[in-house]
């Protein structure tokens, strides 16, 4: 394990990132399979180097797990349970994983990081929309796999990973109608019906057509563009883009 300690972190603050992509109807947010036996699946989070802005740290996170540089994103909450699910993460984890969990323990650079990593921790959350063709997530020593999960199928998460995605949830919901955010998750050009279809998403619910139309063409930030040729021409529908 990299001693941590010496990384030029600033020990006890961590940054949790939910990075959230919509894909045929779809809500998805991206996870990662921990590369070691039992099923461990974690958000994408890292830690905040003492030269560093919150903000540069989370999109250095982001940008390492997905590549992808021009990033929509929003600190949401900051999490500060004493409880320390981090430790009994990392028991766990190494439980299952080395037959003699003393002596893994009695090894320096793992004996150093291990103290570093399981004491409590503050985190900062930010969510992520980003268009999904755009991103090639990359793995890391860690992982096994990562891969986007809709949003009703998320199965259990590390640490308190759980709350930190409902949480991001709630926040993308709360935050939709006044930073007009959705259109992220949208490619550069899209339709009226492609909007209201991510709205329906993320919301769970159906709109009327007309009534949601006029209250999206009230925010007054859309430009019309020219028509979608795929057939009638009277039939094909306006191409729409944030000013």
């Amino acid at each position: 394990m990299d001693v941590l300690s010496d990384k030029n972190y600033i020990p006890q603050v961590a940054i949790d990132c939910v990075i959230f992509g919509y894909e045929n109807r779809q809500l998805k947010v991206l996870l990662s399979k921990l590369a070691f036996k039992g099923n461990f699946y974690a958000l994408h989070s890292g830690f905040i180097k003492q030269e560093e802005d919150l903000d540069e740290a989370a999109k250095r996170i982001l940008e390492d797990r997905t590549g992808f540089q021009d990033i929509y994103l929003e600190q949401f909450k900051v999490f500060g349970r004493a409880d320390n699910k981090r430790k009994q993460f990392l028991d766990a984890l190494i439980q299952s994983n080395y037959s003699e969990d003393r002596k893994f323990l009695t090894e320096t650079n793992n004996s150093n990081a291990y103290a570093w990593f399981t004491k409590r921790f503050i985190s900062i959350g930010y969510y992520a929309l980003v268009d999904m063709k755009r991103v090639s997530p990359k793995l890391t020593q860690f992982d096994v796999s990562i891969d986007w999960c809709p949003i009703q199928e998320v199965p259990e998460l590390i640490m308190h990973y759980d709350e930190v995605f409902q949480e991001a949830l709630a926040a993308l919901r709360t935050d939709i109608d006044h930073k007009f955010n959705a259109f992220n998750l949208l490619p550069e050009k899209f339709t009226m019906k492609e909007v209201q279809q991510i709205y329906e998403t993320i919301f769970e619910k159906e709109f009327t057509r007309s009534n949601f139309q006029k209250k999206i063409l009230d925010m007054d930030v859309l430009e019309r563009l020219e028509k979608r040729l795929t057939g009638a021409k009277n039939k094909a529908p306006y191409l729409y883009r944030l000013k």
